[in-house]
């Protein structure tokens, strides 16, 4: 399927003149777990029907990187719950071979990890997130509804035996996980991995108040620094995270502050649907049918498409969670357009 038009197409840069780098694409909107966070208990996910082919994910992948994207992440839902998420990175990842591409990641609850870890290096992954809120067994139970830690932590441990550096990521939650950074920060650091911690995002209705579990990151900052050096660090590995080093314990930590810290300004990011929509903005509902361009089989219609997101993308998001018994910033939950 021919997807680029016939001039060479230029990079991606939206209204406001920032370079759009970096892709995420969610490869099904479906997960089993259920995290109070993020989903309610009773969901209604995508036909499957409507959701894209992996060739066709790789399809608008290729035109992505036609259009200057260097990095690209697969996300969900849970990705690695969808058949073939180890061919797509293969597909995907041939791009890295000829130097089209720079970065090729996944991120993941662990929960099949173990099954698919050898793959996804062998498709050229060199790097992964895992969502994990606690290591307390029957905590990670109460967060997930009904997760089982044990898998993940096995999903993990096969993940670094198959050569995969592994960065967890870890939503803090008022009232569910806000004493167990600290040990989270050390169990890290005696595993060998990276530690981020994310604010929670009014993204789509779930079972609880997000005010109760909202917990600021200033003031985690804060208080971690009561007990350890963080030493500010430059780098950066291409998202909103912004990294410290724990001196006396040796871990990096990133911070992801959507709410008390606007990274904004700097976006370079986009994510596209299991279902090829694609979202300039996770806090905004604007987004253009890239299945259709896709599908039409009109030369020039998907960089048509890309043309028009970005003129769409909005300067920054709307987050806000300050007052009680408020409806999300948008109403789809963030299974929909990927973590």
């Amino acid at each position: 399927m021919d997807v680029h038009a016939s001039a060479p197409p230029q990079r991606l840069t939206d209204g406001f003149g920032r370079r759009i780098s970096y892709l995420r694409i969610s490869v099904t909107d479906r997960c089993d777990l259920r995290c109070r966070y993020c989903m309610s208990e009773a969901m209604t996910f995508q036909p499957r029907s409507e959701i894209l082919s992996l060739e066709e994910i790789a399809a608008l992948a290729d035109a992505f990187i036609a259009r200057g994207i260097r990095k690209i992440r697969l996300t969900g839902g849970e990705p690695l719950i969808r058949r073939g998420v180890p061919d797509l990175a293969r597909m995907i990842g041939r791009h890295l071979a000829d130097g089209t591409l720079d970065e090729l990641t996944v991120t993941t609850n662990g929960t099949h990890l173990a099954r698919h870890a050898e793959a996804l290096h062998e498709a050229g992954i060199r790097r992964i997130n895992v969502s994990l809120d606690t290591i307390d067994p029957d905590r990670f139970r109460h967060v997930t509804r009904w997760g089982d830690l044990a898998k993940v932590l096995e999903g993990i441990a096969a993940a670094r035996a198959a050569g995969l550096q592994v960065k967890i990521n870890m939503v803090a939650l008022k009232g569910l996980n806000d004493d167990a950074v600290e040990p989270m920060l050390r169990w890290c650091a005696a595993e060998g991995h990276d530690l981020t911690l994310i604010e929670t995002m009014p993204l789509g209705s779930v079972d609880e108040d997000r005010i109760d579990r909202y917990l600021p990151l200033d003031s985690v900052k804060r208080d971690l620094e009561q007990r350890f050096t963080l030493s500010p660090l430059a780098e950066r590995t291409g998202g909103p995270a912004r990294y410290w080093q724990v001196e006396e314990l040796g871990v990096r930590l990133g911070l992801i502050t959507p709410l008390t810290g606007n990274f904004c300004d700097g976006c370079n990011r986009v994510r596209v649907t299991a279902t090829g929509k694609l979202y300039m903005c996770l806090g905004h509902g604007e987004r253009v049918d890239l299945r259709a361009a896709l599908r039409s089989g009109t030369p020039g219609a998907i960089d048509a498409a890309l043309d028009e997101a970005m003129a769409l993308k909005p300067l920054r998001h709307g987050f806000r969670i300050d007052a009680r018994g408020a409806a999300p910033a948008v109403e789809r939950h963030m299974s929909v357009t990927g973590g």
